[in-house]
């Protein structure tokens, strides 16, 4: 999913909640660097929810999520979640960044869309620890868009069950990106 097609999925995500829209999933690195390496924007899902009424988010599933009419059109799709979903560090959602995305309900004003920010979205994708997150860190770190002090500093505001797992799995990227010459 490209920058274009993220938006796209916010908007109507949007039109159908009628309110701002959180992007939390490894889409939302395309909040804070709309052009990011290839390597990190493989998924065809945006992980989502609406700011001001999280639990609307199963509508943003049903509508256009998987095997949906728009998922069948467009060849991505939206994942209706709430903010319980992402295993990040404490006040990420005080952390996130914005950007406004103008409306296809004619009339309306621009969406704000909210994106957490790269390196709670990292250390987030760390504690889930699965393949394609740890490698989606690990490009982060080889384009240069992590930095490694950042990292560790949030490790002490992971909920306690992620913890250690979370700085294991850190170390291990580490030694993986600098094998490959990378930051």
């Amino acid at each position: 999913m490209n920058r274009t097609q993220l938006e796209h999925v916010i908007q109507a995500a949007a039109a159908i909640v009628r309110c701002d829209i959180v992007v939390v999933g490894s889409q939302a690195v395309l909040g804070q660097f709309p052009n990011a390496p290839s390597a990190m924007l493989r998924s065809m899902e945006a992980d989502m929810y609406p700011r001001e009424e999280p639990q609307r988010a199963i509508e943003i599933d049903g509508a256009i999520g998987e095997f949906s009419q728009f998922h069948e059109t467009y060849g991505y799709y939206a994942h209706g979640l709430g903010p319980e979903t992402p295993h990040a560090p404490a006040g990420w959602e005080g952390r996130m960044l914005s950007i406004e995305v103008p409306s296809l309900v004619k009339g309306d004003g621009p969406i704000t869309a909210w994106f957490l920010e790269i390196h709670d979205l990292a250390l987030a994708k760390l504690a889930a620890g699965r393949e394609k997150d740890l490698d989606f860190v690990f490009e982060a770190l080889r384009a240069g868009l992590l930095d490694v002090d950042n990292l560790r500093h949030g490790l002490p505001l992971m909920p306690d069950d992620d913890r250690k797992q979370t700085g294991d799995r850190l170390e291990t990227v580490l030694r993986r990106t600098a094998a490959v010459g990378g930051s």
